[in-house]
């Protein structure tokens, strides 16, 4: 029986982004590497914990969560978020951003400093600029401005981002028009918090490290659970933030890594994936009205 490995998620280092394993191992995801494996027949998604620390009794969890956690460590996780407004103390410098994933998807954020642009990797930000650096208390002030000032949120749902990846705008000064015009709104407004120092405007682009170039094919839709005994086949075309876009026999399918945590997985057998590569729920994306999706 082949060996089972436990998923921990996607992440992105600085050569690129690699699939991490229980035990330290890890998977680099090199653009057109095959990925493929099946999830153990009879098998059942446990939480994956909190913090670092085992989910001590274990608990079964759905298929489609991205949290892949129990409702107590869920809770325990999110008690010691800084995203969720629960951590007040942190003593190290953060950055507040402005974040494009593409026409009309833009958000306002935060990050530690010392992360760098991890965050906006993990979140699959095509291009971003920083806004100003300071204290946390300080930088959710502003982000708080932001959001009112300028309406624009702080998340932007993943299915919003993933529909318009493969008809992003074709040069790195196109992608950054709107943050561009957002950033000298925002560093004009008066009510800045004091301790905040504003930063110029200088963006960063995500397109080609993700793989988000001309020519990228459009997916036709995306995994929404793993289930016991299927499996997924495909090259891998592009990835961004937790998102890998395969390329099948059918065509190009999203798998968010976070569906993958939590269970127990193992190398595809031959002729895994079965009908274009992909035997696990995958919903189709909505189609333009009079667009036809298949030939016959």
């Amino acid at each position: 029986m082949a060996q089972a490995w436990r998923c921990a998620g996607l992440r992105w280092a600085e050569d690129g982004p690699v699939l991490v394993w229980d035990r330290g191992r890890s998977s680099a995801l090199p653009r057109g590497k095959r990925v493929a494996f099946g999830v153990l027949d009879g098998g059942v998604r446990t939480c994956v914990g909190a913090r670092g620390h085992l989910c001590p009794v274990r608990a079964a969890v759905s298929g489609r969560s991205t949290g892949a956690r129990c409702e107590e460590c869920a809770r325990l996780d999110r008690a010691h978020s800084v995203a969720a407004d629960t951590v007040a103390d942190d003593p190290r410098p953060y950055h507040v951003y402005l974040a494009w994933f593409g026409p009309g998807l833009v958000k306002v954020g935060i990050t530690a400093e010392e992360r760098g642009s991890a965050r906006l990797l993990e979140q699959g930000a095509v291009c971003f600029s920083w806004l100003a650096r300071g204290p946390l208390m300080a930088a959710r002030c502003a982000e708080e401005l932001l959001r009112a000032a300028l309406r624009v949120p702080d998340r932007i749902p993943y299915g919003e981002k993933r529909a318009v990846r493969s008809a992003l705008p074709g040069t790195p000064a196109d992608r950054a028009v709107e943050i561009e015009a957002l950033h000298a709104r925002a560093v004009a407004l008066d009510a800045w918090p004091e301790a905040l120092v504003r930063e110029p405007y200088r963006p960063v682009d995500h397109a080609e490290v993700f793989g988000l170039t001309a020519g990228l094919t459009a997916a036709y839709g995306e995994v929404t659970e793993l289930v016991p005994g299927g499996g997924v086949s495909g090259a891998l075309v592009a990835v961004a933030g937790p998102d890998l876009h395969l390329a099948t026999e059918r065509g190009t399918v999203v798998l968010d890594t976070r569906l993958m945590t939590g269970w127990e997985l193992v190398p595809a057998l031959p002729g895994a994936g079965g009908h274009g590569g992909v035997t696990v729920p995958v919903r189709k994306f909505k189609e333009e009205k009079g667009v036809q999706d298949e030939l016959f």
